[in-house]
């Protein structure tokens, strides 16, 4: 009696201990690896690194946080408690409705990619076709944190990972969560495309299978040439990393995509700065930039973009028309899920000089054919999202 009340104790025990091993492998598993020694050498000799972390052309501004970023000691419980409210509340600014979008599928795109078109999946994740190649850029299908609840969707993409179309290359700003998924990674791992990252990414991708012949790696002001495109990387002023201890460790990049014709900038994540306008005199004019529009806060003035800033972004690049991004599916500014576009759409009225467009999630965009329309006023104040992530 003794030893069936024993394993009637020890069974569920041990089934626990084992999920526990396995959701903490994976885990480790979905955070990555940082670069090797070989590879920080080669850092060491450039002008923004320093200290073993790569260095923001501007520093930081995170009140309550040591120099790098880490939070202080004395601080440690208030950071420890937003990550647990936040699984347990969930979404406090996430909309009151489903999101309007157009589902997409692999039949929706054509063999041959266009000239220029672009698909906004919704946060920062694109599908570009620039002269003929199809670029995947900051691909996110699912929540952006490595715990599920942390950070989760309060939308589903309107394509689905397993519809992807034939890519030619995936395109990485930097390695935070709502940027660079474990998942996708994995699922493109053995697919024939390469990879265009900024240093200290492909660590990950090595790691999560993706052969080192398929990544190319670029440091600010270098560029990769591929098929007639060139990939140029240059500063931001932001951050990296994906736990406190790899903060910094990799690089953290904008994209300016130059063709025979045409020209494309992809922001990442960036405050404001002299950069945007020393990037327009470098690679613009841009026929079309996608700029990110949200996640500002007083709390960390210079991580990202205030909606005046964004329009003087706008400028500085000499772009033709904006999309904005990075907003729509996750929150992570602790404003309501519409206010930043709707700022900027309201900044825009007011400047006869700037052509915002406003696509709808999975809505193909064609600059000088797509419409701007004030689509996010229409969302009813109704019942909760029932549209979650998946």
């Amino acid at each position: 009696m003794a030893g069936k009340t024993l394993r009637r104790v020890l069974v569920p025990l041990v089934i626990v201990a084992v999920l526990a091993v396995a959701a903490g492998c994976h885990v480790m598993q979905t955070i990555g690896e940082t670069p090797s020694g070989e590879e920080v050498a080669a850092y060491e000799k450039l002008p923004y690194y320093r200290d073993g972390q790569f260095q923001s052309p501007v520093p930081l501004i995170y009140p309550g946080r040591s120099p790098n970023g880490v939070p202080a000691l004395s601080n440690l419980p208030r950071f420890a408690w937003r990550f647990i409210s936040r699984a347990v509340s969930g979404n406090r600014n996430a909309p009151d409705a489903p999101l309007p979008k157009v589902a997409l599928d692999k039949s929706f795109f054509a063999a041959a990619p266009a000239e220029l078109a672009a698909y906004w999946l919704g946060h920062s994740s694109l599908i570009v076709e620039l002269e003929g190649k199809r670029l995947l850029v900051d691909p996110v299908f699912g929540n952006a944190a490595p715990i599920p609840s942390i950070m989760g969707r309060y939308t589903s993409p309107p394509l689905a990972r397993d519809q992807l179309p034939p890519l030619d290359y995936v395109l990485i700003t930097h390695d935070h969560y709502d940027h660079l998924e474990y998942a996708t990674m994995r699922a493109l791992r053995d697919w024939d495309v390469q990879f265009v990252v900024p240093y200290g990414v492909g660590a990950h991708l090595r790691k999560w299978g993706i052969a080192p012949n398929r990544i190319h790696e670029t440091g600010w002001g270098e560029t990769y040439i591929g098929d007639g495109l060139t990939f140029a990387s240059e500063r931001t002023i932001h951050f990296s990393g994906r736990t406190f201890g790899s903060r910094n460790k990799s690089l953290w990049t904008s994209w300016s995509l130059i063709g025979r014709q045409f020209r494309v900038f992809i922001s990442g994540d960036s405050g404001y700065g002299e950069h945007f306008r020393d990037i327009g005199a470098k690679h613009g004019p841009f026929d079309l930039a996608f700029i990110e529009i949200d996640a500002w806060n007083a709390n960390w003035p210079r991580t990202h973009m205030f909606p005046e800033e964004v329009i003087q972004a706008y400028h500085d690049l000499g772009t033709r028309a904006m999309v904005p991004v990075h907003w729509g599916v996750f929150d992570l500014g602790g404003h309501p899920w519409n206010e930043s576009i709707t700022k900027i759409s309201a900044l825009a009225a007011q400047d006869a000089a700037l052509n915002l467009l406003t696509p709808l999630m999975g809505e193909r965009i064609v600059p000088g054919e797509s419409a701007t329309r004030e689509w996010w006023r229409d969302v009813p104040e109704a019942a909760s999202d029932k549209d979650g992530g998946q």
